[in-house]
């Protein structure tokens, strides 16, 4: 009896509780389920109180917006408004149904996240006029019948009074809400407010203590203006407060209603859903509009406003004003396009979706789409120096590598500390550090790169003489914008700079935060060897706070991505980049096949040299195949696993090789896996075509190798192995745009359209054609008057 007596005095209905006691969020429901129910029933009576009190008090306080999009996922109480556009269907018959549902569903796992949701929404005269359009068709189809001229039916829709219709509406509205929030186990509350709501001191406390309640016993307020009897045109609490602001704001529609609501609830952030992507400097249809993907006060003489909304009452100018004022009072805002997909989700996460409304100018900096821009137009700009002055950019950066090696040190110095605090995984720690004996690797690799650029852009690939005085050329030119997406190791920066200065390629470059010091060290060499050619904003460092969700979604800026780094880095950039190409490789499970007819000393180096040397590196081997005859008549198995330990490496078994031992390492739990680190498996395999056979099955198209004395087999190996690179007799490590003489790569590809393996300057360019005739047209040779020739000529001429 204590439990109801409890429930009783702080006014919790019983049926709710038994009702909605199982769908309680964790927050909740770990207390309901304790033994000491009263305590929590009070202490929610007390947080009632508590809310209750902070929601009068919104003149008393200025609480702190956030300054940044990353910080909005911190954001505990939300205010979301729906406006018509969003609501309805574009045919304005009804409303739209499955965005409305996608909009609930965010709203219910915010709410049972434990977050406190407010919907502000629109929609009750559109749903109306729907209703009362079928019942006056009805009516009208008697009518038609006796007068079958009579028109009327043509007019239906525009004889609807609009109050009637949000009086049929509302129910409507509102009962659809209820089965969809039901659907989470969430109970909903309508809350309809007119104008004296907010003159009056009583009304407007009761309904601020209402909503507080609302919030306290876990249920989502919907609120709306009661548009059945006066429509949202009316001004609130318009006195200059000492600060010489108006404490109030007009409530024209309901992004004010909205906004004043947020305010006075000191909600967290207010998400204002339109029809249109955000605020945009001129009428969006109009050209060259640019959407603000930020918004400070100072903004507001750039923007032209257009007209209002053809679907609800308020228009952008009102949008901007509500957000403005909400801020001006502490409450973030978002400007967003609901008919996007998960939109406040997106927002939550830290998207750059819709406008952000801001007081700080921390996020004031260069949008990232003016960035591609700048790196298309510098791209154009190295295109058209000459070989000679984009070979000395190139090797002015590797000058600077070796001149400035103790500043670059020093920045690598502070990231591996960094590093080593937040626990960093040591294979990463590897790739993350700098050595001298790095950079003066890298400045050898740039130096190689500045040698070869005098062949790339521009080069005459193909020439052919069409006809007498029609000649057709088919010559290199870069590719365009480049967006490579690295982590843990700096060193890729100055190499993919590089290369894409020695290919006229303009370059976004997205570096992980373990190694922002070294990154931002490294992009002032870029940029300083870049000053003289007058294309310094060709290569940018794109900053932290910008998601790669979002750079992936830049098709119209950025023509070609790279990752580099880590298998899930790789494969989680291919699975979200829709409209934009992906060249990389997901793994890098390299093979190493010793066969019957090897020698087993250089076996036994080679093996020793793929594994160890660089464990870390992509074209690492991971699994180390081995003939069978070997386990029987050599020692070599034991030979082999003794050396590997010696290096620290753990050795994993194959399910066929731990058939046949006994006692030995323990068995893989996938062969298809990178390791990454000192650790491989081994595998045991009857003849040459069943190593293949293995390497088409677990590996990754990567590197594998084949060692044997028997020139047969290497070359029936190289020949059916369908990797991007095959050796024989060699490392797997020297899978390297280095090694292969190309300077450095952008990164090593598995695909097998365009580029494949290490990527140099080669593997980003592309082509074009040339035509040069006198007077031809097409359909001279269709007449006859002219004739094809189709002559190759040289291209060197």
């Amino acid at each position: 009896m204590s439990f109801l007596r409890a429930i009783h005095q702080t006014g919790l209905a019983l049926p709710l509780v038994l009702r909605y006691g199982h769908h309680l969020p964790k927050r909740h429901f770990s207390i309901v389920g304790s033994p000491n129910v009263s305590a929590y029933l009070i202490q929610q009576a007390n947080k009632a109180k508590n809310v209750n009190r902070t929601l009068h008090g919104i003149h008393e306080r200025k609480q702190a917006a956030f300054h940044e999009r990353s910080q909005l996922k911190y954001a505990r109480r939300l205010v979301v408004k729906l406006g018509s556009a969003v609501i309805t269907r574009e045919d304005e018959h009804g409303l739209a149904l499955g965005r409305l549902a996608s909009i609930v569903e965010q709203v219910a796992e915010y709410h049972v996240e434990g977050r406190e949701c407010i919907m502000v929404t629109s929609g009750a005269v559109a749903f109306g006029k729907q209703k009362l359009t079928q019942e006056l068709l009805m009516s009208l189809s008697m009518r038609e019948t006796l007068s079958p001229t009579d028109h009327t039916r043509q007019d239906a829709g525009t004889m609807l009074e609009p109050r009637a219709a949000a009086a049929v509406g509302q129910s409507g509205l509102m009962s659809l809400y209820d089965a969809m929030f039901a659907q989470y186990g969430i109970k909903i509350a309508q809350v309809l407010v007119t104008e004296p709501d907010f003159y009056n001191e009583e009304t407007r406390k009761n309904l601020f203590s209402t909503l507080s309640e609302l919030i306290s016993l876990n249920i989502v307020p919907i609120i709306n203006t009661n548009d059945a009897v006066v429509p949202p045109m009316f001004i609130v609490d318009q006195e200059v407060s000492a600060t010489g602001k108006k404490r109030g704001i007009r409530i024209k529609d309901n992004d004010s209603l909205a906004a004043l609501l947020a305010a006075e609830i000191h909600a967290d952030l207010l998400i204002l859903m339109s029809d249109v992507d955000g605020i945009y400097n001129k009428p969006p249809w109009e050209d060259g509009a640019r959407l603000m993907h930020t918004y400070t006060a100072g903004d507001k003489n750039l923007i032209k406003f257009g007209e209002k909304s053809k679907v609800g009452t308020g228009g952008m100018n009102s949008k901007v004003m509500a957000a403005t004022w909400a801020l001006d009072r502490g409450v973030s805002v978002v400007i967003c396009n609901g008919t996007q997909d998960k939109a406040i989700k997106s927002i939550l996460t830290g998207r750059k979706v819709g406008t952000f409304f801001t007081e700080s100018d921390t996020e004031k900096t260069t949008p990232v789409e003016q960035i591609a821009e700048n790196a298309r137009s510098g791209s154009r700009v190295l295109q058209n120096l000459t070989a000679n002055e984009r070979a000395q950019a190139v090797n002015t950066l590797a000058d600077l590598l070796i001149s400035r090696q103790s500043q670059i040190m020093e920045a690598n110095a502070k990231d591996l500390e960094e590093a080593k605090k937040s626990g960093l995984a040591k294979p990463l720690l590897s790739r993350l550090s700098l050595t001298p004996a790095k950079l003066e690797s890298l400045a050898k690799g740039l130096k190689q790169i500045a040698d070869d650029s005098h062949r790339n852009v521009g080069r005459v690939v193909k020439r052919t003489k069409l006809a007498d005085g029609l000649e057709l050329k088919q010559v290199t030119v870069p590719i365009g914008v480049l967006l490579v997406i690295f982590e843990s190791r700096p060193d890729s920066l100055p190499q993919v700079a590089a290369l894409a200065m020695a290919s006229g390629n303009g370059l976004l470059l997205k570096g992980g935060k373990e190694a922002a010091h070294s990154n931002r060290a490294l992009m002032e060499l870029v940029k300083e060897s870049l000053a003289a050619t007058g294309a310094a904003n060709a290569i940018s460092l794109v900053s932290t706070r910008e998601e790669i969700s979002d750079l992936l979604s830049m098709d119209d800026h950025i023509d070609l991505i790279i990752p580099r780094g880590s298998s899930d880095l790789v494969r989680s950039i291919q699975e979200k980049a829709q409209h934009i190409p992906v060249m990389g490789h997901a793994e890098g499970i390299c093979h190493v096949y010793v066969d019957r007819e090897a020698d087993l000393d250089k076996a036994l180096k080679i093996i020793r040299d793929s594994k160890c040397d660089y464990p870390a590196a992509c074209n690492a081997m991971e699994t180390l195949l081995i003939h069978e005859d070997l386990l029987q008549n050599s020692s070599f198995f034991t030979d082999v696993c003794n050396m590997l330990k010696r290096e620290g490496v753990k050795i994993n078994s194959g399910p066929k090789l731990n058939q046949l031992l006994t006692f030995g390492p323990p068995q893989a739990k996938s062969l298809k896996f990178e390791y990454g680190a000192l650790e491989c498996s081994i595998e045991v395999v009857k003849n040459l075509e069943e190593a293949i056979d293995h390497v088409h099955t677990y590996g990754s198209g990567h590197t594998d190798v084949i060692v044997t004395e028997n020139p047969s087999s290497a070359s029936y190996f190289q020949n059916n192995v369908d990797s991007a690179c095959v050796f024989h007799n060699a490392s797997s490590r020297f899978a390297d745009g280095f090694r292969f003489g190309l300077g450095a790569e952008v990164g090593i590809s598995t695909a097998r359209i365009h580029a494949r393996g290490p990527v140099g300057v080669e593997g980003l360019l592309t082509t074009k054609w040339i035509l040069s005739g006198v007077d031809h047209t097409a359909s001279e040779f269709t007449d006859g008057s002219r004739a094809w020739l189709h002559q190759q000529l040289p291209t060197d001429a």
